[in-house]
């Protein structure tokens, strides 16, 4: 059943589309994914050294910028931790989605910044040292607010409260695993970058392109082993996750129009409230509530759509600008 007609069943209050659609979103959690202990280990490793390439970019300077001159910045973080959270709660209140599906939204919502963020706002013709500048700090913070946003929203529904009941969800392992997957690769990115930038700079790009494509194909062999759940199940999160994405974008871009940052500022806040670390909510979904249905879902399917989201607006604005699309290369336009 397409994302459409489950919509259109559900708007005209049909009992069969209702129906059908409650009992998809109460056998949502019951399905068994196909993840052993040796692919969710692979998944933490694969993560962790996603955010060791990203943090070989990632300079002293660019927190140091945060510091001096810390308007943009600090108003995009705000967006990232606040905003976005209590945007995400607030949808997950008008969509009133499975409780494993809501509890996921929340938690993508409450992670920091997708490590492509920053070569699709260069893209988008935004603000390319503004965008490193808050993955970078997003990143250390996410340590912190991550398990904290996610604690706090999810409590406030009785539904996703207990769940995270139910699971037992222990907020201090949560901040300490975190801490592991971002705060320890990136600590040593950093490091190296600080103490050897030749060699950070030799390593960062095809650590980059190695850490994604393994990703990629990772999750591309996840998809495959589970393709039968992803077509049965796809209808329930697709629309949630196109809304909630669309939210964080525009979401980003309202809240940096709004305190006057310029155009290129805008783009770059948007690009990085919208593009979430799915990797890390997959991480947590698999180590902390055992791969539960309705959440890996909308992780998985986030971590596709936010990318073609991204990617289409990115284009968009470099049309519209009337750059040269065939190099997205090129320098920044002042």
């Amino acid at each position: 059943m397409t994302v459409g007609v489950l919509l259109s069943e559900l708007l005209a209050g049909t009992p069969g589309g209702r129906a059908g659609l409650l009992a998809q979103a109460s056998s949502v959690d019951q399905i068994d994914l196909s993840f052993s202990s040796a692919s969710i280990l692979l998944l933490n490793a694969i993560l962790a050294l996603v955010m060791f390439g990203v943090a070989l970019d990632v300079r002293v300077d660019d927190l140091r910028r945060v510091v001096q001159d810390p308007r943009g910045p600090l108003i995009g973080l705000t967006a990232q931790f606040v905003l976005l959270p209590a945007l995400t709660f607030g949808l997950t209140q008008v969509l009133d989605p499975a409780p494993s599906i809501a509890l996921g939204m929340i938690l993508v919502g409450a992670s920091p910044g997708g490590n492509i963020s920053n070569f699709i706002a260069h893209l988008a013709r935004g603000n390319t040292m503004l965008s490193i500048s808050m993955t970078a700090a997003s990143t250390v913070l996410a340590t912190v607010l991550t398990p904290l946003n996610f604690a706090f929203w999810g409590s406030l529904d009785p539904a996703t409260a207990e769940l995270l009941t139910a699971i037992r969800l222990d907020p201090l392992e949560l901040v300490l695993t975190i801490a592991l997957l971002l705060g320890v690769p990136v600590a040593v990115g950093m490091w190296i970058q600080h103490t050897r930038p030749g060699l950070a700079d030799r390593l960062k790009r095809p650590m980059r392109i190695f850490s994604l494509a393994f990703f990629a194909l990772f999750v591309a062999v996840a998809f495959v082993s589970n393709w039968q759940n992803f077509l049965d199940f796809i209808g329930l999160v697709a629309l949630a996750v196109l809304l909630h994405n669309a939210l964080a974008l525009s979401g980003g871009y309202a809240a940096a129009r709004a305190f006057g940052l310029p155009e290129r500022d805008r783009r770059a806040i948007a690009i990085e409230v919208g593009i979430q670390n799915s990797a890390l909510s997959l991480a947590l979904i698999f180590s902390f509530f055992d791969g539960l249905g309705g959440m890996a879902l909308v992780a998985a399917w986030w971590g596709i759509w936010h990318i073609v989201a991204g990617m289409s607006l990115a284009r968009f604005w470099a049309w519209r600008d009337g750059a040269d699309l065939t190099d997205p290369l090129t320098t920044d336009a002042a």
